[in-house]
Protein backbone atom coordinates (compact mmCIF):
# COMPACT_ATOMS: atom_id res chain seq x y z
CA UNK A 1 0.00 0.00 0.00
CA UNK A 2 2.01 3.16 -0.97
CA UNK A 3 0.06 5.55 1.69
CA UNK A 4 1.42 2.92 4.44
CA UNK A 5 5.02 2.98 2.32
CA UNK A 6 5.08 7.10 2.51
CA UNK A 7 4.53 6.90 6.08
CA UNK A 8 7.21 5.02 6.97
CA UNK A 9 9.24 7.13 5.00
CA UNK A 10 8.26 10.38 6.40
CA UNK A 11 7.90 9.27 10.29
CA UNK A 12 10.54 6.74 11.34
CA UNK A 13 8.56 6.26 15.06
CA UNK A 14 5.44 4.90 13.64
CA UNK A 15 7.48 2.64 10.86
CA UNK A 16 9.68 1.13 13.93
CA UNK A 17 6.10 0.46 16.07
CA UNK A 18 4.66 -0.63 12.69
CA UNK A 19 7.37 -3.02 11.45
CA UNK A 20 7.68 -4.29 14.98
CA UNK A 21 4.47 -5.09 15.04
CA UNK A 22 4.40 -6.85 12.27
CA UNK A 23 6.94 -8.91 13.23
CA UNK A 24 5.42 -9.88 16.46
CA UNK A 25 2.25 -11.24 14.07
CA UNK A 26 4.25 -13.29 11.91
CA UNK A 27 6.24 -14.82 14.83
CA UNK A 28 2.98 -15.84 16.03
CA UNK A 29 1.42 -16.54 13.17
CA UNK A 30 -1.17 -14.50 14.23
CA UNK A 31 -3.19 -11.88 11.60
CA UNK A 32 -2.18 -7.87 12.57
CA UNK A 33 -3.93 -5.03 11.25
CA UNK A 34 -3.43 -1.05 11.98
CA UNK A 35 -7.33 -0.12 11.95
CA UNK A 36 -9.46 2.88 12.46
CA UNK A 37 -8.22 6.96 12.80
CA UNK A 38 -5.07 5.71 12.01
CA UNK A 39 -6.04 4.39 8.37
CA UNK A 40 -8.54 7.26 8.25
CA UNK A 41 -5.94 9.85 8.60
CA UNK A 42 -3.45 8.06 7.05
CA UNK A 43 -6.23 8.17 3.69
CA UNK A 44 -6.68 11.49 4.25
CA UNK A 45 -3.33 12.63 4.64
CA UNK A 46 -3.66 13.98 8.21
CA UNK A 47 -1.61 13.31 11.22
CA UNK A 48 -2.34 10.89 13.91
CA UNK A 49 -0.19 10.35 17.37
CA UNK A 50 -2.08 7.45 18.02
CA UNK A 51 -1.60 4.22 16.61
CA UNK A 52 -4.55 1.24 16.88
CA UNK A 53 -3.46 -2.35 15.86
CA UNK A 54 -6.13 -5.14 15.69
CA UNK A 55 -5.27 -8.78 16.08
CA UNK A 56 -7.40 -11.57 15.15
CA UNK A 57 -6.20 -13.69 18.55
CA UNK A 58 -5.74 -13.06 21.86
CA UNK A 59 -4.52 -9.01 21.99
CA UNK A 60 -3.42 -8.89 25.31
CA UNK A 61 -1.12 -11.40 24.98
CA UNK A 62 0.25 -9.95 21.90
CA UNK A 63 0.42 -6.44 23.79
CA UNK A 64 3.12 -7.99 26.22
CA UNK A 65 5.07 -9.54 23.20
CA UNK A 66 5.35 -6.07 21.15
CA UNK A 67 6.05 -4.48 24.10
CA UNK A 68 8.81 -6.63 24.92
CA UNK A 69 9.93 -6.31 21.56
CA UNK A 70 9.84 -2.53 21.74
CA UNK A 71 11.43 -2.39 25.60
CA UNK A 72 8.21 -0.68 27.06
CA UNK A 73 6.99 -1.51 30.28
CA UNK A 74 4.51 -2.20 32.03
CA UNK A 75 1.91 -2.86 29.26
CA UNK A 76 -2.00 -1.46 31.11
CA UNK A 77 -4.75 -4.14 30.51
CA UNK A 78 -8.28 -3.72 29.83
CA UNK A 79 -9.16 -7.03 30.25
CA UNK A 80 -13.17 -6.80 29.70
CA UNK A 81 -12.54 -5.37 26.15
CA UNK A 82 -10.00 -7.36 25.19
CA UNK A 83 -7.64 -4.41 24.87
CA UNK A 84 -4.45 -3.58 26.11
CA UNK A 85 -2.29 -0.09 26.05
CA UNK A 86 1.22 0.03 25.55
CA UNK A 87 2.55 3.88 27.19
CA UNK A 88 5.55 4.87 24.70
CA UNK A 89 6.40 7.97 25.54
CA UNK A 90 6.03 9.36 22.41
CA UNK A 91 2.89 7.68 20.59
CA UNK A 92 0.19 6.22 22.10
CA UNK A 93 -0.20 2.52 20.97
CA UNK A 94 -3.19 0.03 21.66
CA UNK A 95 -3.77 -3.36 21.03
CA UNK A 96 -7.16 -4.52 20.54
CA UNK A 97 -8.55 -8.53 19.87
CA UNK A 98 -10.38 -8.33 16.32
CA UNK A 99 -14.36 -9.17 18.64
CA UNK A 100 -17.80 -9.09 18.12
CA UNK A 101 -19.68 -7.14 21.29
CA UNK A 102 -23.19 -7.37 22.57
CA UNK A 103 -24.65 -4.69 25.14
CA UNK A 104 -27.94 -5.11 27.78
CA UNK A 105 -29.59 -2.22 27.21
CA UNK A 106 -28.71 -0.29 29.98
CA UNK A 107 -25.20 -0.77 30.45
CA UNK A 108 -21.65 -0.45 29.25
CA UNK A 109 -20.86 -3.61 30.27
CA UNK A 110 -19.98 -5.50 26.64
CA UNK A 111 -19.99 -9.24 25.91
CA UNK A 112 -16.70 -9.80 24.26
CA UNK A 113 -16.22 -12.69 21.61
CA UNK A 114 -13.29 -12.96 19.90
CA UNK A 115 -13.74 -12.83 15.72
CA UNK A 116 -11.85 -11.55 12.32
CA UNK A 117 -11.34 -8.54 11.31
CA UNK A 118 -14.33 -8.21 9.01
CA UNK A 119 -16.87 -8.76 11.76
CA UNK A 120 -14.80 -6.48 13.81
CA UNK A 121 -15.12 -3.64 11.23
CA UNK A 122 -18.39 -4.20 11.22
CA UNK A 123 -19.41 -2.68 15.41
CA UNK A 124 -17.22 0.65 14.08
CA UNK A 125 -19.34 3.69 14.96
CA UNK A 126 -18.73 4.57 11.11
CA UNK A 127 -17.77 3.29 7.94
CA UNK A 128 -14.61 6.10 7.38
CA UNK A 129 -13.70 4.31 10.71
CA UNK A 130 -14.17 0.43 9.71
CA UNK A 131 -11.07 0.81 7.62
CA UNK A 132 -8.13 -1.72 8.12
CA UNK A 133 -4.69 -2.30 6.70
CA UNK A 134 -2.61 -5.63 7.38
CA UNK A 135 1.16 -4.89 8.32
CA UNK A 136 1.42 -8.75 8.06
CA UNK A 137 5.32 -8.74 5.91
CA UNK A 138 3.63 -11.03 3.76
CA UNK A 139 0.36 -8.94 3.09
CA UNK A 140 1.86 -5.61 4.21
CA UNK A 141 -0.55 -2.57 2.93
CA UNK A 142 -3.54 -4.99 1.48
CA UNK A 143 -6.72 -3.17 2.89
CA UNK A 144 -9.59 -4.18 4.48
CA UNK A 145 -12.81 -2.09 3.77
CA UNK A 146 -15.93 -4.30 3.93
CA UNK A 147 -18.00 -1.21 4.44
CA UNK A 148 -16.97 1.18 1.39
CA UNK A 149 -15.32 3.39 4.35
CA UNK A 150 -12.92 4.81 1.37
CA UNK A 151 -15.54 5.86 -1.11
CA UNK A 152 -17.32 7.82 2.14
CA UNK A 153 -14.05 9.67 2.69
CA UNK A 154 -14.00 10.67 -0.91
CA UNK A 155 -17.28 12.44 -0.76
CA UNK A 156 -16.64 13.68 3.05
CA UNK A 157 -20.00 11.34 4.62
CA UNK A 158 -20.56 9.77 8.35
CA UNK A 159 -22.87 7.06 7.89
CA UNK A 160 -22.77 3.77 10.07
CA UNK A 161 -21.36 0.30 9.09
CA UNK A 162 -24.97 -1.58 10.55
CA UNK A 163 -28.33 0.01 11.38
CA UNK A 164 -27.53 3.71 12.89
CA UNK A 165 -30.17 2.19 15.71
CA UNK A 166 -27.44 -1.07 16.34
CA UNK A 167 -24.54 1.13 16.32
CA UNK A 168 -25.76 3.71 18.99
CA UNK A 169 -27.84 1.03 21.01
CA UNK A 170 -24.30 -1.02 21.73
CA UNK A 171 -22.96 2.37 22.34
CA UNK A 172 -24.52 5.68 22.82
CA UNK A 173 -21.04 7.89 23.13
CA UNK A 174 -21.25 7.61 19.09
CA UNK A 175 -23.76 10.39 19.41
CA UNK A 176 -21.36 12.62 20.38
CA UNK A 177 -18.41 10.82 18.05
CA UNK A 178 -20.88 11.87 15.06
CA UNK A 179 -20.68 15.83 15.94
CA UNK A 180 -17.34 15.27 16.59
CA UNK A 181 -16.15 14.14 13.66
CA UNK A 182 -18.43 16.00 11.71
CA UNK A 183 -16.32 19.29 12.90
CA UNK A 184 -12.97 17.91 12.97
CA UNK A 185 -13.06 16.45 9.74
CA UNK A 186 -16.02 18.93 7.83
CA UNK A 187 -18.13 15.51 6.97
CA UNK A 188 -21.70 15.64 6.82
CA UNK A 189 -23.93 13.22 8.35
CA UNK A 190 -26.31 10.92 6.97
CA UNK A 191 -29.76 11.64 7.01
CA UNK A 192 -30.39 8.33 8.56
CA UNK A 193 -27.95 9.07 11.22
CA UNK A 194 -29.19 12.34 12.23
CA UNK A 195 -33.17 10.24 12.69
CA UNK A 196 -31.56 7.53 14.85
CA UNK A 197 -29.95 10.05 16.88
CA UNK A 198 -33.37 12.11 17.62
CA UNK A 199 -34.73 8.58 18.89
CA UNK A 200 -32.09 7.42 20.95
CA UNK A 201 -30.85 10.78 22.53
CA UNK A 202 -32.23 9.95 25.97
CA UNK A 203 -29.45 6.64 25.86
CA UNK A 204 -26.82 9.40 26.14
CA UNK A 205 -27.39 9.66 30.24
CA UNK A 206 -25.79 5.96 31.02
CA UNK A 207 -22.41 7.38 29.71
CA UNK A 208 -19.79 8.37 32.23
CA UNK A 209 -19.24 12.51 32.50
CA UNK A 210 -15.51 11.89 31.88
CA UNK A 211 -16.27 10.34 27.99
CA UNK A 212 -18.96 12.97 27.18
CA UNK A 213 -16.73 15.57 28.40
CA UNK A 214 -13.71 14.51 26.39
CA UNK A 215 -15.49 14.19 23.42
CA UNK A 216 -16.90 17.79 24.45
CA UNK A 217 -12.76 18.72 24.74
CA UNK A 218 -12.11 17.03 21.66
CA UNK A 219 -15.05 19.45 19.23
CA UNK A 220 -13.63 22.33 20.95
CA UNK A 221 -10.17 21.46 19.29
CA UNK A 222 -11.34 21.52 15.88
CA UNK A 223 -10.26 24.08 13.45
CA UNK A 224 -14.39 25.03 13.79
CA UNK A 225 -16.30 23.96 16.34
CA UNK A 226 -19.37 25.14 15.72
CA UNK A 227 -20.29 22.51 13.49
CA UNK A 228 -20.57 20.31 16.36
CA UNK A 229 -22.47 22.17 18.73
CA UNK A 230 -25.01 22.85 16.06
CA UNK A 231 -25.29 19.27 15.40
CA UNK A 232 -25.42 18.59 19.06
CA UNK A 233 -28.31 21.43 19.22
CA UNK A 234 -30.39 19.75 16.74
CA UNK A 235 -30.50 16.61 17.38
CA UNK A 236 -30.92 17.44 21.49
CA UNK A 237 -28.28 15.85 22.60
CA UNK A 238 -27.12 19.38 23.67
CA UNK A 239 -30.36 19.74 26.24
CA UNK A 240 -29.12 16.84 27.89
CA UNK A 241 -25.00 17.38 28.21
CA UNK A 242 -24.92 20.69 28.51
CA UNK A 243 -28.34 22.50 29.01
CA UNK A 244 -26.95 25.58 30.02
CA UNK A 245 -25.99 26.23 26.17
CA UNK A 246 -29.19 24.53 24.82
CA UNK A 247 -31.32 27.42 26.82
CA UNK A 248 -29.28 30.21 25.35
CA UNK A 249 -30.88 30.06 21.98
CA UNK A 250 -33.64 31.84 20.32
CA UNK A 251 -34.40 35.70 20.27
CA UNK A 252 -36.84 37.78 22.10
CA UNK A 253 -38.89 41.36 21.05
CA UNK A 254 -40.23 43.37 22.50
CA UNK A 255 -41.66 46.92 21.27
CA UNK A 256 -40.20 46.14 18.16
CA UNK A 257 -36.08 45.62 19.91
CA UNK A 258 -34.63 42.40 19.51
CA UNK A 259 -31.72 40.83 20.85
CA UNK A 260 -28.80 38.84 19.70
CA UNK A 261 -29.22 35.17 19.78
CA UNK A 262 -26.93 34.14 22.60
CA UNK A 263 -25.98 30.19 21.01
CA UNK A 264 -25.10 31.46 17.44
CA UNK A 265 -23.18 34.14 18.98
CA UNK A 266 -21.61 31.79 21.59
CA UNK A 267 -20.60 29.29 18.22
CA UNK A 268 -19.51 32.31 16.84
CA UNK A 269 -16.95 34.01 19.61
CA UNK A 270 -16.02 30.07 19.80
CA UNK A 271 -14.84 30.17 15.89
CA UNK A 272 -13.06 33.29 16.25
CA UNK A 273 -11.18 31.89 19.43
CA UNK A 274 -10.25 28.97 17.07
CA UNK A 275 -8.76 31.10 14.42
CA UNK A 276 -6.67 33.14 16.72
CA UNK A 277 -5.29 30.34 18.96
CA UNK A 278 -5.01 26.64 19.06
CA UNK A 279 -5.62 26.79 22.87
CA UNK A 280 -8.57 24.66 23.82
CA UNK A 281 -8.81 26.18 27.08
CA UNK A 282 -9.62 29.83 25.23
CA UNK A 283 -11.91 28.05 22.84
CA UNK A 284 -13.73 26.76 26.63
CA UNK A 285 -13.65 29.96 28.18
CA UNK A 286 -15.36 31.37 24.46
CA UNK A 287 -18.10 28.85 24.95
CA UNK A 288 -19.17 29.57 28.52
CA UNK A 289 -18.52 32.98 28.90
CA UNK A 290 -22.13 34.23 28.14
CA UNK A 291 -23.13 31.58 30.20
CA UNK A 292 -25.47 33.45 32.54
CA UNK A 293 -27.24 35.55 29.82
CA UNK A 294 -30.18 33.23 29.51
CA UNK A 295 -30.70 34.38 33.29
CA UNK A 296 -30.11 37.72 33.41
CA UNK A 297 -31.99 39.14 30.38
CA UNK A 298 -34.59 41.92 30.97
CA UNK A 299 -36.05 44.49 28.64
CA UNK A 300 -35.83 48.29 30.07
CA UNK A 301 -38.54 50.37 28.18
CA UNK A 302 -36.35 53.17 26.33
CA UNK A 303 -33.03 50.72 27.02
CA UNK A 304 -33.93 47.46 25.23
CA UNK A 305 -32.54 44.23 26.64
CA UNK A 306 -29.99 43.93 29.40
CA UNK A 307 -27.69 41.56 30.24
CA UNK A 308 -26.44 42.68 33.95
CA UNK A 309 -23.90 41.19 36.13
CA UNK A 310 -24.13 37.89 33.52
CA UNK A 311 -20.33 37.80 33.74
CA UNK A 312 -19.90 37.63 37.45
CA UNK A 313 -23.47 35.24 37.85
CA UNK A 314 -21.57 33.48 35.19
CA UNK A 315 -18.77 32.54 37.24
CA UNK A 316 -20.43 31.33 39.94
CA UNK A 317 -22.64 29.04 37.55
CA UNK A 318 -18.63 27.00 36.67
CA UNK A 319 -18.44 25.47 39.64
CA UNK A 320 -21.54 23.32 39.56
CA UNK A 321 -21.10 22.82 36.06
CA UNK A 322 -17.33 21.94 36.55
CA UNK A 323 -18.28 19.29 39.05
CA UNK A 324 -20.61 17.78 36.85
CA UNK A 325 -18.57 17.38 33.83
CA UNK A 326 -15.71 16.36 35.86
CA UNK A 327 -13.66 19.31 34.71
CA UNK A 328 -9.82 19.81 36.58
CA UNK A 329 -9.56 22.39 39.18
CA UNK A 330 -7.32 24.07 37.03
CA UNK A 331 -9.38 24.51 33.97
CA UNK A 332 -12.18 24.97 36.45
CA UNK A 333 -10.55 28.01 38.05
CA UNK A 334 -9.55 29.35 34.03
CA UNK A 335 -12.92 29.30 33.21
CA UNK A 336 -14.40 30.84 36.25
CA UNK A 337 -11.25 33.44 35.71
CA UNK A 338 -11.98 34.14 31.80
CA UNK A 339 -15.98 34.55 32.56
CA UNK A 340 -15.41 37.46 35.27
CA UNK A 341 -12.74 39.46 33.30
CA UNK A 342 -14.06 38.73 29.79
CA UNK A 343 -16.18 42.31 29.37
CA UNK A 344 -13.35 44.34 31.62
CA UNK A 345 -10.98 45.05 28.15
CA UNK A 346 -13.87 45.59 26.14
CA UNK A 347 -15.41 48.35 28.91
CA UNK A 348 -12.25 50.01 28.76
CA UNK A 349 -11.70 50.52 24.82
CA UNK A 350 -14.91 51.67 24.87
CA UNK A 351 -14.01 55.40 27.63
CA UNK A 352 -10.61 56.58 28.41
CA UNK A 353 -8.30 54.56 29.37
CA UNK A 354 -6.11 55.33 32.47
CA UNK A 355 -3.04 53.59 33.52
CA UNK A 356 -4.04 52.38 37.07
CA UNK A 357 -7.40 50.76 35.41
CA UNK A 358 -4.99 48.80 33.07
CA UNK A 359 -2.90 48.35 35.51
CA UNK A 360 -5.33 46.51 38.04
CA UNK A 361 -6.47 44.03 34.76
CA UNK A 362 -3.27 42.86 33.96
CA UNK A 363 -2.77 42.18 37.98
CA UNK A 364 -6.13 40.62 38.63
CA UNK A 365 -5.75 38.81 34.68
CA UNK A 366 -2.37 37.28 35.19
CA UNK A 367 -0.47 35.16 34.39
CA UNK A 368 -3.76 34.84 31.24
CA UNK A 369 -3.45 38.21 30.02
CA UNK A 370 -2.93 37.66 26.80
CA UNK A 371 -5.86 34.65 26.72
CA UNK A 372 -7.90 37.24 28.46
CA UNK A 373 -7.53 39.45 25.15
CA UNK A 374 -7.99 36.97 22.50
CA UNK A 375 -11.28 36.19 24.49
CA UNK A 376 -11.90 39.51 24.10
CA UNK A 377 -10.99 39.89 20.49
CA UNK A 378 -12.46 36.69 19.59
CA UNK A 379 -16.34 38.41 21.37
CA UNK A 380 -16.61 41.35 18.66
CA UNK A 381 -18.65 40.10 16.39
CA UNK A 382 -20.85 42.79 15.07
CA UNK A 383 -21.09 43.41 11.62
CA UNK A 384 -21.37 47.04 12.04
CA UNK A 385 -18.20 48.37 11.10
CA UNK A 386 -18.66 52.12 12.76
CA UNK A 387 -19.17 50.52 15.70
CA UNK A 388 -16.19 48.33 15.75
CA UNK A 389 -13.92 51.30 14.82
CA UNK A 390 -15.40 53.41 17.58
CA UNK A 391 -13.30 51.34 20.25
CA UNK A 392 -10.81 49.42 18.33
CA UNK A 393 -8.57 52.43 18.36
CA UNK A 394 -8.46 52.48 22.44
CA UNK A 395 -8.71 48.76 22.54
CA UNK A 396 -5.72 48.66 20.62
CA UNK A 397 -4.11 51.16 22.80
CA UNK A 398 -5.05 48.53 26.06
CA UNK A 399 -3.37 45.84 24.14
CA UNK A 400 -0.09 47.44 23.15
CA UNK A 401 -0.18 48.58 27.13
CA UNK A 402 -0.35 44.93 28.27
CA UNK A 403 2.42 43.97 26.07
CA UNK A 404 5.11 46.29 27.94
CA UNK A 405 7.27 43.26 28.75
CA UNK A 406 8.83 45.37 31.57
CA UNK A 407 5.39 46.06 33.58
CA UNK A 408 3.89 42.71 32.80
CA UNK A 409 7.20 41.38 34.79
CA UNK A 410 6.84 44.29 37.34
CA UNK A 411 3.26 43.29 38.01
CA UNK A 412 4.13 39.70 37.98
CA UNK A 413 5.81 40.23 41.50
CA UNK A 414 3.67 42.72 42.74
CA UNK A 415 2.92 43.03 46.10
CA UNK A 416 3.15 45.79 49.23
CA UNK A 417 6.31 47.12 49.95
CA UNK A 418 5.29 47.27 53.39
CA UNK A 419 5.50 43.29 54.32
CA UNK A 420 3.07 41.55 57.05
CA UNK A 421 5.69 41.70 59.77
CA UNK A 422 6.03 45.21 59.85
CA UNK A 423 2.33 45.85 59.60
CA UNK A 424 1.73 43.62 62.68
CA UNK A 425 4.55 45.35 64.55
CA UNK A 426 3.68 48.72 63.96
CA UNK A 427 0.00 48.14 64.19
CA UNK A 428 0.95 46.08 67.18
CA UNK A 429 -1.50 43.45 65.12
CA UNK A 430 -1.88 39.46 65.66
CA UNK A 431 -1.85 37.66 62.31
CA UNK A 432 -4.96 38.08 60.80
CA UNK A 433 -7.62 39.03 57.85
CA UNK A 434 -6.92 42.54 58.96
CA UNK A 435 -2.98 42.42 57.88
CA UNK A 436 -4.03 41.57 54.43
CA UNK A 437 -6.49 44.34 53.84
CA UNK A 438 -4.21 46.97 54.97
CA UNK A 439 -1.65 45.63 52.48
CA UNK A 440 -4.56 45.32 49.65
CA UNK A 441 -5.13 49.44 50.39
CA UNK A 442 -1.66 49.38 49.99
CA UNK A 443 -1.36 47.66 46.82
CA UNK A 444 -4.69 49.28 45.76
CA UNK A 445 -3.18 53.34 45.98
CA UNK A 446 -0.02 52.23 44.30
CA UNK A 447 -2.47 51.04 41.53
CA UNK A 448 -4.51 54.15 41.46
CA UNK A 449 -1.32 55.98 40.88
CA UNK A 450 -1.74 57.65 44.80
CA UNK A 451 1.73 56.79 45.97
CA UNK A 452 4.93 55.55 44.11
CA UNK A 453 5.88 52.17 44.11
CA UNK A 454 8.86 52.01 46.98
CA UNK A 455 8.66 51.78 50.65
CA UNK A 456 8.98 54.58 51.90
CA UNK A 457 5.90 56.22 50.09
CA UNK A 458 4.10 52.71 50.80
CA UNK A 459 5.08 52.96 54.66
CA UNK A 460 3.68 57.11 54.84
CA UNK A 461 0.38 56.06 53.04
CA UNK A 462 0.15 52.89 55.87
CA UNK A 463 0.44 55.49 59.04
CA UNK A 464 -1.77 58.04 56.92
CA UNK A 465 -4.75 55.69 57.43
CA UNK A 466 -3.88 53.70 60.11
CA UNK A 467 -6.52 54.99 62.59
CA UNK A 468 -9.40 53.98 59.98
CA UNK A 469 -8.13 50.11 59.84
CA UNK A 470 -7.43 50.35 64.33
CA UNK A 471 -11.38 51.26 64.06
CA UNK A 472 -12.31 47.73 62.51
CA UNK A 473 -10.16 46.01 65.58
CA UNK A 474 -11.99 44.85 68.46
CA UNK A 475 -11.36 46.87 71.90
CA UNK A 476 -12.29 43.86 74.35
CA UNK A 477 -9.69 41.42 72.28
Amino acid sequence: MSEISQLLTQDPLAAEIILAAGQVGRQQNLPVFVVGGFVRDMLMGRENTDIDLMVEGDGIHFAHQLAEHLGIHPVVEYTRFGTAMIPHPHIMIEVASARTESYDPDSRKPKVVLSTIENDMSRRDFTVNAIAASINPESFGQLVDPFDGIHDLEVKHLITPLDPDVTFQDDPLRMLRAARFAAQLNFTIDPAVIDSIKRQRDRIQIISWERITEEFIKILSSEQPSIGFLMLKEVGLLHHTFPELDVMSGVQNVAGKGHKDVFLHTLQVVDNAAQLSDKMEIRFAALVHDIAKPGTKKFQAGKGWTFHGHDEIGRRMLPRIAKRMKLSNDLRDYLMLMTKLHLRPIALAQKAVTDSAVRRLMVEAEPYVDDLMILCRADITTKNQAKVRRYMTNFERVEEFMQDVQLRDELRAFQSPVRGDIIMRDFQLSPGPLVGKIKSAIESAILDGRIDNDYDAAYEYMMSVKSEFLEETDPNE
